[in-house]
């Protein structure tokens, strides 16, 4: 995969108070309701306080939110698809998923004329059936007391020396997956899934451990029990912040990008709301509180961030050339396989 030529976005994140203020015509909206897909925890607080209640409620836009999984959610939407009308007006999906659910052709065609707030999307946050929300990039994670030397990067994490000190998150399965085949490629490929397996595998037998949740995980971090692992650096940024014993690296061998964003059904019951929650979301103030809350960078030009606080959830010049995307369509051909693969070897 080609390194993303992303410089535009910290310049544009840096960029501050110069840039021009976002926003644009207003839509014309009477009211009515809204509802959102979402992940819980969190996402789903900071969206109901970044942007539902101070944006869309006043509006008189009613939101409910439909928090699940990625992957029930991602079922309902296939399963509704001959349905007039779906349960759901929008989805907060990752990009890969964005990319699996528009191929199953579930997704709206995006009119951006109905988001003018889009116009200050960056271009690599700009799909033809989507838009991307926040973004981050999948690092290295680890302890300095259980770890030492500093790792550089995925093949670093995932050397069997480190025993039961490595940390896999089952529900990032995919992610490891891409991590282990570039320490095996030396950063030459995402997808070389024989070698990743090769890799995970030698580490499965030195006793690395495996937990079902991000935060699951953390608790492990904090009571010392693994050391290292891969995460995406926004949630480095919050495990610091809460006293948590931890340090990020971006890898050598190339940074996969994460990008969360949202989509609306076809048979989206709300249309014209969900296109105004989408505006919302871009506006300056919910983008900016993002990268406060949740330590994940922003996806439009002209943000007002702290420097000191840019430069713990963003990446440096020399960092940002080495963010790559990563080959959704090839994720999406393969997800079945890798999470059964996944399963039967870590989860049995």
């Amino acid at each position: 995969m080609n390194s993303m030529n992303r410089r535009h976005v910290l310049q544009g994140l840096a960029a501050g108070a110069s840039a021009a203020a976002l926003g644009g015509p207003a839509l014309a909206q009477s009211g009515g309701k809204v509802v959102v897909g979402t992940w819980g925890g969190d996402y789903a607080r900071l969206l109901t306080k970044n942007i539902e209640d101070p944006i869309l409620k006043p509006k008189g836009i009613e939101v409910l939110q439909d928090q699940a999984g990625d992957a029930p959610r991602r079922a309902k939407m296939v399963a509704e698809r001959r349905l007039p009308r779906g349960t759901v007006d929008i989805h907060g999906l990752s990009a890969a998923n964005m990319y699996e659910m528009n191929e199953a052709g579930v997704v709206e065609q995006l009119d951006f004329s109905k988001i003018p707030n889009a116009k200050n999307l960056l271009p690599t946050m700009k799909y033809p059936y989507g838009i991307g929300h926040i973004y981050s990039g999948n690092v290295v994670i680890y302890n300095p007391k259980l770890i030492s030397p500093a790792p550089t990067g995925f093949k670093d994490w995932l050397d069997p020396k480190w025993g039961n000190k490595i940390g896999f998150i089952d529900i990032q399965y995919q992610s490891i997956m891409v991590a282990a085949s570039m320490a095996a490629t030396n950063g030459a490929s995402m997808n070389d899934l024989d070698k990743a397996k090769e890799v995970l595998l030698a580490v499965k037998k030195t006793g690395a451990r495996v937990y079902p949740t991000n935060e699951a995980f953390a608790q492990a971090m904090k009571n010392e029990e693994v050391g290292i692992s891969a995460i995406w650096k926004a949630r480095v940024v919050q495990w610091q912040d809460a006293g948590i014993p931890c340090e990020a690296v971006s890898p050598v061998e190339g940074i996969p990008a994460y990008v969360s964003g949202f989509v609306i059904p076809k048979n989206a019951p709300n249309k014209e709301n969900a296109y105004a929650y989408m505006n919302a979301m871009l506006e300056k103030a919910p983008q900016e509180a993002f990268a406060v809350d949740m330590g994940y960078n922003g996806t439009v030009t002209g943000l007002n961030v702290a420097a000191a606080l840019q430069k713990r959830i963003g990446f440096t010049p020399e960092e940002e050339k080495r963010l790559k995307d990563l080959d959704y369509g090839f994720l999406a051909k393969n997800d079945s396989a890798m999470k059964e693969w996944w399963d039967k070897v870590f989860k049995a």
